[in-house]
């Protein structure tokens, strides 16, 4: 079995993939497997998926009948994977080759870190550098308390997730929800059980396009697209489905009941910040069902 699985779901990224894959495939580590889900893309990315499956042993493509959004795909594409390590890679970033090399070292050697990531580049769609970011997620705190906390906190852009992860962690959560900000809850979950180790220098070059998962975060259009391809509606009780989601990782996770009393009280207070979307939701679901009736 290998050390490491490396999991992409990917779709139409025909623009971008190659130089992805090729950063994967050319990682100073190289004991993974390469698990690709194509999300039914419509553009040339199965072509050049199914070509790196035929030049390397390691890269096994499957391809989807249907696209099932973009949570669903992260979550079918862990689950045709074994190693010990997974880490999760989009279609049309890339990376630096040690990365693998020195996040596999950090898991060998530190039992209570349960995730490694990198320090990141934005790019653009030209590969040109926009500005270094950094996450400041150094989740070393002994606390979980104190690293859930600081998880919501501190967090920006997401890019955590797509560090390198211990499976058997990642098995205690609910991995990738169907919920806008729903990498940013696993996180959250992830706190819970144990430490996240940044590493000190830019090993991840993230791509900001209009055709990302992350552009036009407030659409309506753009979150049907990502989350429910199949439906015809927004989905709904976005901010409800976040509060429960998180509500149920404090209750659920091995931690002390003291932890998870503070914890339920910070969510109060941001239920109370959050009330005017939460009515909001609430008012609009009403208005909606009495115009169906």
């Amino acid at each position: 079995m290998p050390r490491v699985s490396i999991a992409m779901p990917v779709y139409n990224c025909a623009p971008y993939i190659a130089q992805s894959v090729e950063s994967l495939l050319g990682q100073t580590f190289g004991d993974f497997e390469f698990v690709i889900s194509d999300n039914a893309s419509t553009d040339g990315t199965e072509e050049i998926c199914r070509r790196y499956a035929a030049q390397d042993s390691r890269v096994r493509y499957v391809r989807r009948s249907e696209n099932i959004g973009g949570p669903g795909n992260f979550r079918y594409v862990a689950s045709l994977c074994s190693a010990p390590y997974l880490k999760w890679s989009t279609a049309d970033d890339h990376w630096h080759p040690s990365f693998l090399h020195e996040a596999v070292l950090v898991l060998d050697q530190r039992d209570d870190v349960v995730l490694c990531h990198p320090k990141a580049q934005l790019i653009d769609a030209q590969d040109r550098m926009l500005t270094n970011y950094d996450d400041r997620l150094h989740l070393m705190d002994e606390s979980p308390r104190t690293r859930f906390r600081r998880l919501y906190g501190e967090i920006g852009l997401c890019n955590a997730h797509l560090g390198l992860i211990r499976r058997h962690a990642l098995g205690k959560t609910r991995s990738i929800a169907p919920h806008k900000a729903s990498d940013v809850d696993f996180l959250g979950e992830m706190a819970l059980l144990g430490k996240f180790y940044l590493l000190p220098d830019i090993r991840f070059f993230r791509r900001i396009h209009e055709d990302s998962s992350s552009w036009a975060r407030e659409s309506d259009e753009h979150q049907l697209r990502y989350y429910a391809p199949a439906s015809r509606n927004t989905p709904a009780f976005g901010t409800w489905q976040r509060l429960r989601f998180q509500w149920t990782s404090v209750w659920r996770s091995p931690i002390a009941l003291a932890d998870k009393l503070a914890l339920s009280n910070d969510l109060g207070r941001w239920m109370r910040h959050q009330r005017a979307s939460l009515s909001r939701e609430l008012w609009g679901h009403m208005r909606h069902g009495a115009r169906g009736a």
